[in-house]
């Protein structure tokens, strides 16, 4: 792998302590002929709720079919610890995780869903997703969204 260009491997880790999508990172996908899926779990996501400062905690899971550029994971998990001390919603947080790596990498396809653990008796489960416009990508974001079902896969 080329990892020109990546300032987070090999050096010291530097943990933002609010929302930083600059530590985002992308790489040149060398399979850019193959459509594939790359998934990402993160077990260990937290954010503030913004009305009361409590912590929300989460399972994010992101799942993309990439085209150019990919996200590099180092970067990701730096992304994602930002959201700590960050005061979002839980729509707003996987919505904001989702238009984010669309800007770093223009996949072909992404969905990011939160599984968030419940607070007051109640769990929220966020899908939302983005296939590129006027290809068959887009017609599969529509086609899984109206087939969404939180508790299919993601518990």
């Amino acid at each position: 792998m080329n990892i020109e260009g990546l300032s987070h491997l090999g050096g010291k880790t530097e943990y933002k302590d609010n929302y930083a999508p600059e530590v985002l990172e992308a790489f040149v996908n060398k399979h850019q002929d193959n459509d594939y899926w790359v998934t990402f779990r993160c077990p260990e996501f937290t954010s503030l709720c913004p009305i009361t400062g409590q912590p929300d905690f989460a399972t994010i899971h992101i799942n993309y079919i990439p085209d150019i550029k990919m996200v590099e994971s180092k970067a990701l998990k730096l992304y994602l610890f930002s959201f700590r001390n960050h005061g979002a919603f839980h729509e707003d947080c996987v919505n904001i995780i989702m238009k984010d790596l669309i800007k770093l990498m223009d996949p072909r396809y992404i969905e990011v869903i939160g599984i968030f653990t419940p607070r007051g008796g109640i769990s929220i489960y966020p899908f939302c997703n983005y296939g590129r416009p006027n290809t068959e990508f887009e017609k599969m974001a529509k086609q899984r969204l109206l087939n969404y079902n939180s508790q299919q896969n993601y518990k």
